[in-house]
């Protein structure tokens, strides 16, 4: 097997003819900066899409484009005009995903119904998008299946549907809308795609390392194909020969010989060699005379194109730079079309999320049924965007794939290099000593800065859109005062199944991206985030396999530890057993007991880890629940444990050796004027800055970054390898001062006695797990328990999110 590497040569070609070209003035007028560092500078026009695209297919004419948006706010399926570029019609789903193709007649196309465990058929009728039929996968209404890659034989008029719940193959007659055979599979699947030339199906096996080839014929399987981890797209040449693999873990595509059935190379589709996880590869396309292929890196927002006319001696070509998180690419007539799943910026949320009954201020396409109304919860702020372009030349390439480099700060220089200054206690260098020994991370539950810290003078806070300030938080504003003020920091996660994995691994899967919104938006799918599900683990584990391999000591209060016990086996000897995790019966002032107890018998027998995670998630509340405690108490609770905690630490003779983060998993719940991802972030220690207000863009992978070179731990992914550590709060003269907790200024047990409204849809929410509730509603429940029943919302702004004009 030959593995290829990505040149840097084509850098070389010279662009100075091109430096004023209009392809450069395009990309420098476009480029934002995202609430991660990262930047954008999307090339071609582009098509609005709605909320998460997760699929183009292209009509066998190739005169149509379908789309499936597969979000947490309205799903649905999409016709545009390939010629024109113009939306004929979208029709909204109850129920979709990823699957989607159309047939040989190119008007009738077959659709995943998700969790509705059905294979939804529509035709395409004078432009538009008429719903025909709906085929059931099982009659069983308790079954979990959901389909997921669909493919069809339109000579047999055989359907094949593959699926990620109960890790099947269905093959379906498509006339007669009846189930023919079921066969296990040994994993949950992505896709299927038929090589007709050998009647042979590939079945990417997303939760394994492999493609499982399906002889139609016999309905035997044949031996797996070893590819790389997550397999997702599969892509077929003309004649059958070569089967291209997507493997969103290994940044990488597998080049397979159909005919040996085995992988002959490997294309890496990284922006550097041996690049670290994070540029989940998830997307493949082949221009006409299928010597060029193009590659979808959803988390680099980028392709990356190879020259793959001969098999086995592949080479890179370049990069364009496209969308926010691109997830699909078609070719159609020299022109490609890619579905940018975030769309092309982040966005202010200045109001929380609208109501849903309320009307939405912001559209993007007319239509009746018009998928592109963008609600103010985070999970639907972000609409997808289909950027189009034609083939790019060997010298637009050049330029196209120095844009992406310069919106990438991503470098192996940086993986192994930090910022940093020299005498400051965060090393720049990974193994470099700090005078820090011990790391306390606490993560916290769904909370914005204009909620908490907007009343805090020095900072860039919205006093109108503050909810619980300083009455109800005392100690955290003590704290920034005391300490630092970070009124600059984003969290990289978008709600808590992928927050509390961005949190603890600087990642989040392919897997856990494109099946998070489903859940979230009450469609069925469980909470497969905090270690619930192996396929959504990161492939090199979690912040804690890497103590465990560095010999650094740790130990996890509550996080990824649920109902007292481990959800992954690297902390199985690793937890307190007294401290409870998300249960918001238990005080969070419980949990500091629980934890103060473990800390003070560990301290006497000298074994305090040097790494200590831990979860204090009662500032998430239960609304406006009858009976139960109100979010007031429940945020002036969640206070108090931190203030109890941070004095405990700082009066123990380790303080002086300590540095604590605190920070929320993800900041989904409330309004903030600059970025819905803008959250509350906390430091404090014998080395951290007293009475600064540090203003430096950070993220949840900066502050991972700064606890990995405290411990001596190289960076997990390409996130917290990129980002800027939070050496500027800290300082090489300590200050061994002790903190002192403020008592609460609230009643900890007042309980919601009003049955309002908010009351009602309270009633109706699950709390048993974080998010297990419709957050759209939710947040809104929040906001009036604090701003009135009755109160109206601001209308929705965009933040222009640090533009920037750094394209040469």
């Amino acid at each position: 097997m030959k593995t290829t590497f990505l040149s840097f040569l084509f850098l070389g070609i010279s662009c100075g003819a091109f430096a004023q070209s209009d392809l450069q003035s395009e990309l420098k007028a476009k480029q934002v900066t995202l609430p991660n560092g990262w930047k954008l500078s999307p090339h071609g026009s582009s098509i609005a899409l709605g909320d998460l695209p997760l699929h183009v297919a292209v009509s066998p004419n190739q005169k149509y484009l379908l789309v499936t948006n597969n979000g947490q706010s309205v799903q649905s399926l999409q016709l545009i005009d390939a010629a024109t570029q113009q939306v004929l019609d979208s029709k909204k789903l109850a129920k979709s995903w990823y699957g989607l193709k159309v047939a040989a007649d190119n008007k009738t196309v077959y659709a995943s119904g998700g969790n509705d465990n059905c294979i939804l058929v529509f035709e395409i009728v004078a432009g538009k998008l008429v719903e025909k039929d709906k085929i059931a996968l099982t009659t069983d209404k308790k079954a979990v299946i959901s389909p997921a890659g669909i493919e069809l034989d339109d000579a047999r008029g055989l359907l094949y549907v593959v699926t990620k719940e109960n890790n099947s193959l269905y093959v379906v007659d498509a006339k007669t809308k009846s189930v023919l055979s079921v066969h296990a599979l040994p994993a949950e699947a992505f896709t299927c795609l038929l090589n007709k030339k050998k009647d042979v199906l590939y079945i990417s096996v997303w939760g394994a390392r492999q493609v499982l080839p399906f002889q139609t014929g016999t309905k035997q399987f044949l031996p797996a194909i070893a590819v790389g981890d997550h397999p997702n797209e599969l892509l077929l040449t003309k004649n059958g020969a070569t089967l291209y693999v997507a493997n969103g873990n290994d940044n990488s595509v597998s080049v397979v010989d159909t005919r040996s059935g085995k992988e002959v190379e490997v294309l890496n589709a990284a922006l550097v060699p041996n690049a670290l996880e994070g540029s989940s590869t998830n997307g493949l396309a082949l221009s006409a005379n299928e010597e060029r292929l193009y590659i979808s890196n959803a988390d680099n927002n980028c392709l990356a194109v190879f020259e793959v006319e001969k098999p086995g001696q592949s080479k890179s070509l370049g990069f364009i730079p496209v969308g926010w998180y691109p997830t699909s690419i078609q070719v159609v007539k020299g022109k490609l079309f890619v579905a940018n799943g975030k769309g092309f910026s982040s966005f202010a949320n200045p109001n929380g999320p609208n109501p849903i009954e309320k009307k939405q201020t912001v559209t993007y396409q007319k239509s009746d049924n018009n998928p592109n109304v963008r609600s103010e919860y985070i999970g639907g702020l972000m609409k997808g965007t289909m950027s189009a372009f034609n083939e790019p030349s060997e010298k637009e390439l050049a330029i196209l794939s120095a844009a992406v480099y310069q919106n990438t700060p991503y470098t192996k220089e940086r993986e192994l290099n930090a910022l940093g200054e020299k005498g400051n206690p965060i090393p720049m260098k990974v193994g470099d000593a700090s005078p820090i020994k011990y790391v306390y991370y606490i993560l916290k539950e769904n909370r914005t800065y204009d909620q908490v810290l907007s009343d805090v003078a020095g900072g860039n806070g919205d006093t109108t859109l503050l909810l619980f300030g300083e009455k109800y938080t005392p100690n955290q504003h003590k704290l920034v005062k005391d300490f630092v003020l970070l009124d600059n920091f984003y969290v990289d996660g978008e709600v808590s199944s992928d927050g509390h994995n961005w949190s603890t691994s600087a990642h989040a899967t392919d897997y856990l991206e494109k099946t998070w919104p489903t859940s979230y938006g009450g469609r069925g799918g469980q909470y497969d985030g905090e270690g619930n599900r192996a396929i959504a683990n990161p492939k090199n584990g979690f912040i804690w396999d890497y103590c465990k391999r560095a010999g650094v000591s740790y130990r996890t209060y509550g996080e990824f530890a649920d109902n007292f016990k481990p959800n992954i086996p690297v902390i199985a000897d690793h937890f307190c057993p007294d401290f409870a995790s998300f249960d918001q019966n238990v005080m969070d002032t419980t949990r500091f007991h629980a934890w103060k107890r473990d800390f003070d018998r560990l301290l006497a027998l000298n074994q305090v880890p040097r790494f200590n995670s831990m979860h204090f998630p009662n500032d998430h509340t239960e609304g406006q629940r009858l009976g139960k405690k109100t979010p007031f108490a429940y945020v002036a609770d969640n206070d108090y444990a931190i203030g109890l905690f941070i004095e405990h630490l700082s009066k123990s003779p380790i303080w002086k050796e300590t540095a604590v983060f605190i920070v929320e998993d993800d900041a989904q719940n409330g309004p903030d004027h600059v970025d819905a991802h803008r959250t509350t972030a906390y430091l404090a220690g014998g080395f951290v800055k007293r009475g600064f207000v540090d203003h430096t863009p950070y993220s949840t992978s900066s502050m991972l970054r700064t606890m990995e070179l405290i411990l001596g731990l190289p960076p997990m992914s390409q996130y917290d390898a990129a980002a800027t550590p939070m050496f500027r709060s800290f300082t090489a003269t300590p200050n061994e001062t002790p903190f002192i907790h403020e008592l609460p200024r609230t009643n900890l047990f007042e309980l919601n006695v009003k049955n309002t409204p908010s009351a009602q849809k309270s009633a109706k929410f699950d709390f048993k797990k974080e998010d297990s509730i419709p957050d759209l509603e939710f947040s809104e429940v929040i906001w009036k328990a604090v701003k009135g029943e009755d109160s109206v919302m601001p209308a929705p702004r965009r933040a222009a999110i640090l533009a920037t004009t750094d394209i040469d």
